[in-house]
Parts: structure tokens; sequence; C-alpha cells
């Protein structure tokens, strides 16, 4: 079945069976890379970009429930102020060790600084709950959500 997506601003083709995982159909069929296959059941957050502007797991997110919906992935959330600002406070802040989950950590960033521009650290905590790092760098993703957002860490 061919499906029409919209990623990062471009309407984008897909020739997939419905039931092909947004993961990769990004990855594979899109070649968007940038998210990753962490777990495969929606519980590391390694995969995580934004539909309509909610993070969701894409892992487990079939391309026919995507339907006309705006999908976000990591190469294209630069492209928002939002996203921007994260992406150079984790340059600035040299957030990532390993780097393995960080696209999907900046995608729940962004989702969080979207609905809550000046977050608390429960805010912090509870928005990234769920994404998890092999490194441990949990307190310099939140010191880069802070910077991101122009409050005091």
């Amino acid at each position: 079945m061919a499906f029409d997506i919209s990623v990062n601003g471009r309407t984008r083709r897909a020739d997939v069976e419905g039931d092909t995982p947004l993961l990769w159909v990004l990855r594979d069929t899109l070649d968007l890379p940038g998210t990753k296959y962490g777990c495969g059941i929606a519980q590391c957050g390694a995969c995580t970009v934004h539909v309509d502007g909610v993070p969701v797991r894409s892992c487990q997110l079939p391309i026919e429930a995507v339907g006309s919906a705006k999908v976000t992935t990591i190469e294209g959330i630069g492209a928002t102020a939002v996203g921007q600002k994260l992406q150079d406070a984790w340059v600035a802040l040299d957030v990532a060790q390993c780097g393995y989950c960080q696209a999907g950590q900046i995608m729940s960033a962004a989702a969080l600084l979207a609905q809550t521009p000046k977050p608390s650290n429960a805010e912090i905590d509870a928005a990234m709950d769920g994404n998890l790092c092999r490194c441990a760098t949990y307190l310099r993703i939140r010191k880069g959500i802070k910077l991101a957002a122009g409050v005091k860490a």
C-alpha cells in the first residue's frame, strides 16, 4: 500500500504494509535515520517523534494510524525555535555521552517546552520519565532543558 505522510514539513510517500511501524518507515523507507530503535516495545523513548506536536513512540505506531497528522523527527526539530534552543544547549553543555538516546530525549524535551516554556525540575522529570539513558546523563539532560528554557539550573 502507498501512504502519503507529512514529515518535517514535506509530504512523503511510503509504499509499505499498513501495520509497518512508523519507526521503520522513517528509517528504512524515507531515509531519516535519526530516530533510533531502542527496545521495540515503547519503553525506552529512543524512537520518540512528534505526531501533531505530541511525543509518541514510533516503534509501536503503525503507519496506517498516522493518517493526515504531521510528523516531526529529530531531523526536523531544529527548524523550530524550541528545537534549535535545545540542540544548542545540548552542544553547549556536552549533554550526550554515547548519544544513542539523545534524539528521543530532545524530542520529548521539545514537546515539554512547547507546552511548558519554563518547567520546574518536577515537570522536567515527569515529561522525561520513560526516556532511558544508558549513560545516565539525566542531570545534564535536565540542565540542557533548563538552559534552552532560559531557567536557572
